[in-house]
C-alpha cells in the first residue's frame, strides 16, 4: 500500500503500523497528515482500499508536543481509520513495535500498577484484553528480573553461527556446514582471542557477568571436544562468581547426544534448549529438518538424565504443512514432558529464508489465531506463565513470540536481552553488543556477520571492544 506523508516526516512510526495492519496488501493508498494550529496539532489518516475511503483524526495540544506524543497521535489516527476496513480488531491495536512490553515495564518500574498499565494499553493503544494480559504478566517478570541486577552487572552472549543444515523458515546469519567442518576450529581460535580480551576488559572495568547465553545458529553443531574447549575458555577468561544463569542453545535434537549434554552440564551450564518447532514428522520434513519427533523425546530424556535445572522447548505456529490439529498435538506432546520453559513462536516470513519466496502450504491467519489461542489457554491451565515476548515483521496474524515458564524458572537472559534493561556483551560472528549508559541511552556495536569475516577481522573486533569499554 502506498503511503504519503503531509506536514510531517515520521514515516517509520506510521509505516510500521501500516505493515502490521495490512501485511499482505499491495494495492490501495494511505495519506497521513499533520496540521499545526495555534492551539492544536491534528493528526489525520485517510485510507483508500477496495473502493472505500475512510478517515480518522486525533488531536494533541500544541504546547504539549513531544516526539513521542506526536508519533502516538499519528499512529492512533491511522489505526482508527484502518479498523473501519479490517474484518476484526487487531490483537495489538495501534502498537507496531517489536517490544510492546517495554511500555508496560517502564510504566510499572516508574511506580505504576499492573492495573494502570493495563488501562494504559487499552486507552492509548487499543490493545485487546488477551494481549494486555500477556504484556502486563511479562512486565511483572521483567521487573523482578531487573531487581536482581546491580549497576555493574552485564550479560554475555557467545555466538556459534553454524548449523548442520538450514531450515526453510530460517533467516539467521549462520553457515550451513554439513560435513564441511574446516571453519569450526579457526572460528574457535578467533573467538578465544575475543574472550581473553573481553575478560581482561571486564576485570579492569569492575563489571560482572550475571547471565551467559551460548546461541547460534546451532551451538551444538560443535563436537563434544570442541564444546569442552569453548566452555573451558569461558571459565578461563571470565569471573563467573556472580553468574546465576548459564544457558546453551542445543536447538536441534540431531546435534545432541548423551555425551555432549553431559559435557556441557559438567562445565557449568544449567539451562538447555531443545527445540522441536513441531512434533509432526511431515511438518519437520517440509521445514527441512532431518530429525523426527522421536529424536526430540530421546534428546529430552538424555538432558534430564544429565541433570539440567531447566530445559526450554520451542514451537512455531503456522509452519508449512501444519494445521490446527497438528499444532495442538505438538503442544500437548511437549507440555506432557513438563519442561521449565515452552516458547511459542508465530511464523515470521523473512527475507533470506527459503520460505519467504515459496510460501507453500502455509496456515491461514485464522488458523494461526486458533493455534496461538490454544497455546495461551492450555499453558495457563497447566500452570505456565508468560515471562517475555516480542514481535517481528511479516509475522502470521501479526501476533507475537511468547516465552512461558513454570516454577519461577524464567530465562533471565531472554528478559535482559529483549527488554534492554542492562548491557549485553556479544562475542563471535553476528554478535550485537547492546550497551546501556548511565544517562539511559543505549548504543549497539556489531561484530562482523559471517564467520569468515569474523575470523579475518578479529583484530578490528578487539579494537571495537576496547573502544566500547572506554565509553563505559
Amino acid at each position: 500500500m502506498k503511503l504519503t506523508l503531509l506536514g510531517h516526516d515520521d514515516r517509520y512510526a506510521v509505516e510500521q503500523l501500516q505493515m502490521a495492519l495490512f501485511p499482505d496488501t499491495a494495492e490501495g493508498e494511505a495519506v497521513s497528515s499533520l496540521h499545526r494550529g495555534k492551539t492544536w496539532l491534528t493528526a489525520t489518516a485517510k485510507i483508500t482500499l477496495g473502493g472505500r475511503t475512510v478517515s480518522a483524526s486525533r488531536r494533541l495540544k500544541a504546547a504539549e508536543e513531544t516526539v513521542r506524543l506526536r508519533r502516538r497521535a499519528l499512529q492512533q489516527s491511522y489505526y482508527l481509520a484502518a479498523i473501519q476496513l479490517l474484518p476484526k480488531l487487531p490483537a495489538w491495536g495501534a502498537l507496531a513495535g517489536v517490544r510492546p512490553t517495554k511500555i508496560t515495564t517502564k510504566h510499572m518500574l516508574e511506580g505504576g500498577t499492573p492495573k494502570s498499565a493495563d488501562n494504559f494499553l487499552k486507552d492509548v493503544y487499543y490493545v485487546t484484553p488477551e494481549r494486555r494480559q500477556l504484556a502486563v504478566d511479562c512486565s511483572k517478570s521483567t521487573a523482578a528480573a531487573a531487581n536482581l541486577l546491580t549497576p555493574d552487572d552485564v550479560s554475555l552472549y557467545v555466538g556459534i553461527p553454524f548449523c548442520p543444515t538450514r531450515c526453510t523458515y530460517c533467516s539467521f546469519v549462520s553457515r550451513t556446514i554439513g560435513k564441511k567442518t574446516e571453519l569450526l576450529d579457526p572460528y574457535l581460535d578467533a573467538l578465544m582471542r575475543e574472550m581473553a580480551v573481553t575478560g581482561k576488559l571486564l576485570r579492569q572495568s569492575g563489571k560482572t557477568i550475571r547471565t551467559i547465553y551460548i546461541g547460534g545458529g546451532t551451538p551444538t553443531t560443535l563436537t563434544s571436544p570442541q564444546m569442552a574447549r569453548l566452555l573451558d575458555a569461558i571459565h578461563d577468561s571470565f569471573d563467573l562468581s556472580r553468574c546465576i544463569e548459564f544457558t546453551v542453545e542445543g536447538g536441534r535434537p540431531d546435534t545432541l547426544d548423551g555425551e555432549k549434554l553431559r559435557t556441557i552440564r559438567e562445565h557449568g551450564a544449567d539451562r538447555m534448549s531443545i527445540n522441536p518447532q513441531t512434533m509432526e514428522d511431515a511438518v519437520l520434513r517440509a521445514c527441512g529438518r532431518p530429525h523426527k519427533a522421536a529424536d526430540v523425546l530421546r534428546a529430552y530424556g538424555e538432558a534430564v538424565d544429565a541433570g539440567y535445572k531447566a530445559i526450554n522447548m520451542d514451537l512455531i505456529a503456522g509452519l508449512p504443512k501444519d494445521d490446527y490439529d497438528g499444532f495442538r498435538r505438538s503442544l500437548d506432546s511437549v507440555a506432557a514432558l513438563n519442561p521449565a520453559n515452552i516458547t511459542v513462536h508465530t511464523l515470521a516470513l523473512k527475507k533470506g529464508a527459503d520460505l519467504f519466496e515459496k510460501r507453500e502450504g502455509l496456515s491461514t491467519a485464522e488458523e494461526v489465531t486458533r493455534m496461538v489461542d490454544y497455546a495461551n489457554e492450555t499453558l495457563r491451565s497447566l500452570g505456565y506463565k508468560p515471562y517475555y515476548l516480542y514481535r517481528q515483521k511479516y509475522m502470521s496474524g501479526s501476533f507475537e513470540n511468547v516465552g512461558w515458564s513454570r516454577d519461577n524458572l524464567d530465562c533471565l537472559y531472554n528478559i535482559y536481552m529483549m527488554e534492554e534493561v542492562h548491557t549485553i556483551l556479544s562475542l563471535g560472528g553476528g554478535g550485537m553488543n547492546k550497551v546501556n549508559f548511565p544517562d539511559g541511552s543505549l548504543r549497539r556495536f556489531h561484530n562482523p556477520k559471517f564467520p569468515e569475516q569474523y575470523i579475518e577481522m578479529i583484530d578490528d573486533v578487539l579494537r571495537q571492544k576496547e573502544e566500547m569499554f572506554a565509553l563505559l
